[in-house]
């Protein structure tokens, strides 16, 4: 998993970059929702042979097919970050710096983690 913490006015696809990075594993397939919606995500992911799972957005020319069995998986990413939430210092963002509210991330995210393995 990477965090990245972006301003709340950036939009999600300006992020798109930060979040990518060449040390992951190479994904099959990019899940996303309608923000991450830009042509140039779309050419880096099917550059580097990644199936693109993105709804287009209502104002797209050109029409783009979506995978539906596949797009509902990122259900599973949403119900993460619900979780994540459930603690209150990251949903109220109570950390002044940057560093200590994304090192509080990791430790929740640990913590789930070894919750989901002792199941």
């Amino acid at each position: 998993m990477r965090t990245e913490i972006t301003p709340g006015q950036t939009s999600d696809y300006l992020g798109f970059d930060l979040v990518r990075a060449d040390n992951l594993p190479e994904p099959s397939a990019l899940l996303a929702d309608r923000g991450y919606d830009a042509d140039s995500i779309r050419k880096t992911m099917d550059e580097r042979n990644v199936l693109s799972v993105i709804p287009m957005r209502k104002s797209r020319k050109m029409r783009v097919g979506v995978d539906h069995s596949l797009y509902r998986l990122r259900n599973l990413v949403e119900r993460c970050f619900n979780k994540l939430k459930n603690a209150r210092r990251i949903a109220t963002r109570y950390d002044k710096t940057a560093e200590s509210f994304l090192g509080f991330i990791d430790i929740t995210s640990i913590r789930l983690w070894l919750r989901h393995l002792s199941t």
